[in-house]
């Protein structure tokens, strides 16, 4: 007699193997650490802010398209030399947070402003397309 196993869909664990899959084709340009950031709606655009503590304007690197941006760059200060670390829980090294919107953008108007180690984007809605990178300014 066939004995067949039944397994309950869990799209979360699709997920997370997809995840993984996609991180070891990366390779070793892989991100050091994950900065955590909130991504929210306004009726004319997205807003999304990401916390870079200990980043300067030039370690950190936007790209716009269409309906995605793509946040990289690197934290390189903190590693100091010692004999021992009693703990390590600030990331180090480079990162990367891409992000695909529900709807397309101005990619030339999108704006980014850092201050206190604090990025917030602003990228307004749009119907058309276009790529470009972008800068980042310290607000005053």
């Amino acid at each position: 007699m066939l004995h067949v196993a039944f397994t309950r869909w869990d799209p979360m664990r699709d997920l997370l193997t997809l995840h993984e899959q996609l991180g070891q084709l990366v390779g070793t340009d892989a991100p050091g650490w994950t900065p955590p950031v909130d991504l929210y709606e306004t009726a004319g655009a997205f807003v999304l802010t990401a916390e870079l503590p200990g980043l300067n304007r030039s370690d950190i690197e936007i790209h716009a398209q269409d309906s995605r941006i793509l946040i990289r760059g690197a934290r390189t200060a903190g590693q100091v030399p010692c004999e021992q670390y009693h703990r390590v829980e600030r990331g180090h090294g480079p990162f990367s947070r891409a992000f695909s919107l529900p709807e397309p953008i101005v990619v030339e108007a999108v704006t980014a402003d850092f201050k206190d180690g604090l990025l917030t984007l602003t990228m307004p809605k749009a119907s058309g397309k276009g790529a470009r990178r972008v800068d980042v300014t310290e607000r005053h």
